[in-house]
């Protein structure tokens, strides 16, 4: 399982970035064990349901304890069987643009 998410606290930091915030949820996600990668836009992380859920509440609550509201997105891709997905979508699509 695949699951994309962005989360962030309700308000920014003193000079307007989320970044600090953000900083501290890629720390967790980079500490939980689980095949991750963060783009300027999501973080993904790889895993059974359970524990891929379970790093996305860690999440939120990171940031619930710092802010009074926070906001989720989520998409997830679910694939029983299927595991190195992380990197393997990105090299069939990249195989497909070698061959023209």
């Amino acid at each position: 399982m695949l699951v994309a998410f962005s989360v962030a606290p309700s308000a920014p930091d003193h000079d307007g970035s989320y970044s600090r915030a953000i900083a501290e949820v890629v720390r967790l996600v980079r500490a939980c064990g689980l095949p991750n990668r963060t783009d300027a836009m999501f973080t993904t992380i790889e895993g059974e349901w359970d524990e891929c859920m379970g790093v996305v509440k860690a999440a939120v609550d990171l940031l619930a304890a710092q802010a009074p509201r926070v906001s989720l997105v989520l998409k997830a891709d679910i694939r029983p069987g299927h595991t190195g997905e992380l990197d393997g979508k990105v090299a069939r699509v990249e195989a497909h643009l070698a061959q023209g």
